[in-house]
């Protein structure tokens, strides 16, 4: 039977040691967003010598499991799940699953599980260019509303890296923006305050970069992400004042210039289901839609 613990900020080198053996481009492979958000959806985690396994609850509360992660055959390691879910009375699951991760687990173990697409934890990929440069017809907008910005106001880009002052600040814009959306009826929202706190207060050992605009020496907007894959990088984090016009497209476009132009993708996470959300990722053309599945017996 696997001994599974709750996620703390101690066990990021074990977990990171099996997460660095894979290169799926899923935001949910990523020691930050299991421990950031390890609160809300009850995360643990449990390793064997070849193995990385990650349990949690759904938003229904039943048992969840990602793809455990390693070198050795999947068949043997879903199997251990089936034993570990024994003690549970709801239906086994396996989510999160990318097209590429159904392939391996259909290759030794065809026909055993059903497939349901769920598009509001597929995550939105784009190439690096892309945001950078906007070229092209369908990225003027974002284009314009730079431009925009730019043209009314005093600003400046800081890293946020190497920079605990900064980050401090940051956490006073957070509490501003927290304030201004609280009448927002969307209950992850104190979910994502808590998680964006634990990075900010952790953000040195997370070997997080951050990134932020200052307007007239106030802190617009801030974003937050780290090296994902060896080719993705990984935004966690995107707050700005919608007050002030094109804050949100400018500290989208200079945070991946100056932080992640050596990556070839950015894994802009998933939408939550949330439409305002999903239209936002959309309308910046996603380069990859990350589906992801869930997995059940048949």
């Amino acid at each position: 039977m696997l001994s599974f613990k709750s996620i703390e900020l101690k066990d990021k080198n074990i977990i990171n040691s099996f997460l660095a053996q894979q290169n799926y481009r899923a935001s949910d492979l990523c020691f930050t967003n299991l421990y950031s958000w390890g609160k809300k959806f009850d995360t643990q985690f449990a390793t064997t010598k070849e193995w990385l396994f990650i349990r949690f609850k759904d938003n229904n509360n039943r048992n969840s499991y990602l793809k455990p992660i390693g070198t050795g055959n999947i068949k043997d390691a879903v199997e251990i799940l089936f034993n570990d879910h024994k003690q549970f009375d709801t239906i086994f699951q396996i989510r999160g699953l990318t097209q590429k991760m159904i392939d391996e687990i259909e290759a030794v173990m065809p026909g055993v599980f059903d497939y349901k697409l769920n598009l509001s934890v597929s995550d939105y990929i784009y190439t690096t260019e892309k945001l950078i440069h906007l070229k092209g017809k369908k990225l003027q907008s974002k284009r314009n509303h730079i431009n925009r910005f730019k043209r009314e106001n005093e600003w400046k880009y800081h890293t946020l890296t190497g920079n605990p002052a900064l980050v401090k600040e940051c956490q006073l814009m957070l509490d501003k923006w927290m304030e201004i959306n609280k009448e927002e009826k969307d209950p992850s929202l104190a979910y994502d305050d808590f998680a964006t706190t634990l990075m900010l207060e952790n953000f040195e050992y997370l070997d997080l970069k951050g990134g932020l605009i200052c307007v007239n020496n106030e802190i617009a907007a801030f974003s937050i992400g780290e090296r994902l894959t060896e080719d993705t990088f990984i935004v966690h984090v995107e707050k700005a004042f919608t007050t002030i016009h094109g804050a949100y497209n400018i500290i989208n476009q200079q945070f991946i210039e100056n932080e992640a132009a050596n990556f070839t993708y950015v894994n802009r996470e998933e939408d939550m289901g949330i439409e305002n959300l999903r239209n936002a990722k959309l309308s910046y053309h996603p380069d990859i839609l990350l589906e992801k599945y869930n997995a059940r017996l048949k």
